[in-house]
């Protein structure tokens, strides 16, 4: 049958009161011990002292004569009726033995109080004789037990032996002992009171800031907005002490939860917009082409509207492949895949999309303002390349004719500048955004919101920043690329 195991407590609570509870026992039985041991010490030379006196009176008697016999009078007897003249100057129970030689026996006597009259000296018995005889002749007191009278300190010297019974050193001590385990017990149940009531008023502050955390717990975090407004009190927010580090630490921990929480939020918001935006560019073409399939498919012998039909379908396919290679690209950056690392000519770079977009259009006023050096970085060519060329696009579609543009050229990156109409201020914070539109202060003449989100991916992948500043007149982007790989 197995024997159940005993668990220690669980609680905070209980281990500290049972803590203390243990160290005030320990402590008390400790002092107890102590004190025991010391009062038994002393009484003991008190003893010893009684018992050396005992010896000095009884050595003071004849020496040399012969012990009477039992019956007959004792040493020191005045007045024949058997009781000894110095009773009075020994305790009960002190005992006498002389000794003598090898040819006659140890005689001696104890003194005896059974209750019924006065103290009477009894002979000693052959073997309590014996014992004594064993005991070291060298003054000192032993213990001795003896058989019918209990333990004995005596003390021996040359043929004579006295000893008192250690019996009342015994009792007193037995006595304290007694009284010590019980104020042992009591102080125990005291400690374990007041340590409980001292534990549980203590704690209190750790108990509030657990509910803190419970009430935090039962809140429904999956899913949705939310708003963690638990704190722990600011009174139990005091990093002095150890429940107030807690409570600070909840709140930090807690503070963070909530902006993890709202930025969790705040992504899947974009998340389901972009895909509702993703979703509406993407049906415009497809509407379109399907409207055009059924076009031609209705005027199977009408070769314009065929013709028609099947440029519509071209255009909207290519618009539609162009939107599609855009959230590729963009969903393959944020996955983390790796672009190229190798030296780009940014002065050719720049150089080549500045020429491209004055042909492109003509009625914009393009700049282009280089270093002496030739400036490298390191990067994807071809998206870096996409970098500019949607900076400026983004440009041209959104001033309007006469709009100077300018590109500058620098130590790892460039600017495009132009001087057009400028974003919306509420626009600002959102440009890279994607699907994110200024149609109500820069001419919209095509695309669908992804430029400049690309523009911010394909930047931030090679380790790079894009900043936006506009007003009225001054639109900047600045890009920066890292540091330069050097000058060609």
């Amino acid at each position: 049958m197995r024997r159940p195991r005993l668990h220690a407590p669980s609680g905070l609570t209980a281990r500290l009161v049972v803590t203390v509870v243990a160290l005030v026992v320990v402590v008390s039985v400790v002092i107890g011990a102590v004190t025991a041991v010391a009062l038994r010490a002393s009484l003991l030379d008190r003893l010893d002292g009684d018992v050396s006196a005992a010896l000095d009176r009884a050595q003071g008697g004849p020496r040399g004569l012969p012990f009477p016999p039992p019956g007959q009078f004792a040493p020191g007897d005045a007045d024949g009726r058997g009781e000894p003249d110095d009773v009075r100057g020994q305790g009960v129970g002190t005992l006498t033995a002389f000794f003598y030689d090898d040819f006659q026996p140890g005689v001696g006597d104890v003194l005896v109080d059974d209750g019924d009259g006065p103290a009477e000296r009894r002979e000693l018995g052959d073997d309590v004789l014996d014992r004594l005889s064993e005991v070291p002749s060298d003054g000192e007191p032993h213990t001795v037990d003896l058989a019918g009278l209990g333990s004995y300190r005596v003390v021996r010297e040359d043929d004579v032996a006295v000893g008192l019974p250690t019996g009342d050193v015994s009792g007193t001590v037995r006595t304290l002992v007694l009284v010590e385990l019980g104020l042992v017990l009591a102080g125990g149940l005291a400690a374990a009171a007041g340590g409980l009531l001292l534990v549980r008023r203590q704690l209190r502050p750790l108990r509030e800031v657990a509910g803190t955390a419970h009430r935090v717990a039962a809140l429904p975090l999956d899913a949705g907005e939310i708003g963690v407004t638990e704190r722990v009190p600011e009174r139990l927010t005091d990093e002095r002490t150890e429940v107030g580090q807690v409570g600070a630490a909840l709140n930090t921990l807690l503070a963070h939860v909530e902006t993890s929480l709202d930025a969790r939020h705040a992504s899947e918001q974009r998340v389901r917009q972009f895909v509702a935006d993703a979703s509406h560019e993407l049906r415009t073409p497809l509407t379109t082409i399907a409207g055009y399939t059924e076009l031609a498919r209705r005027r199977p012998d009408d070769a314009a509207a065929a013709s028609t039909a099947l440029a519509k379908v071209s255009d909207e396919s290519a618009r539609m492949t162009a939107l599609v290679e855009d959230l590729l690209l963009l969903a393959r950056l944020d996955s983390g895949r790796p672009l190229e690392r190798r030296p780009v000519d940014l002065t050719r770079l720049l150089l080549e999309a500045v020429s491209d977009a004055r042909v492109v259009a003509p009625d914009h006023h393009w700049r282009l303002e280089l270093p002496e050096e030739a400036v490298e970085v390191t990067g994807d060519e071809q998206r870096l390349h996409q970098v500019v060329t949607n900076l400026l696009t983004n440009a041209r579609k959104h001033t309007p004719p006469g709009t100077t543009v300018t590109v500058t050229a620098r130590a790892g990156g460039f600017s495009v500048h132009d001087d057009g109409p400028g974003f919306p201020t509420e626009l600002v914070p959102h440009a890279f955004e994607r699907f994110a539109r200024g149609d109500a202060a820069r001419e919209r003449t095509g695309g669908v919101g992804l430029g400049l989100a690309l523009v911010e991916a394909i930047v931030t992948a090679h380790g790079g920043t894009v900043t936006l500043t506009s007003r009225p007149g001054a639109t900047r982007f600045d890009v920066s690329l890292g540091r330069p790989v050097g000058h060609v």
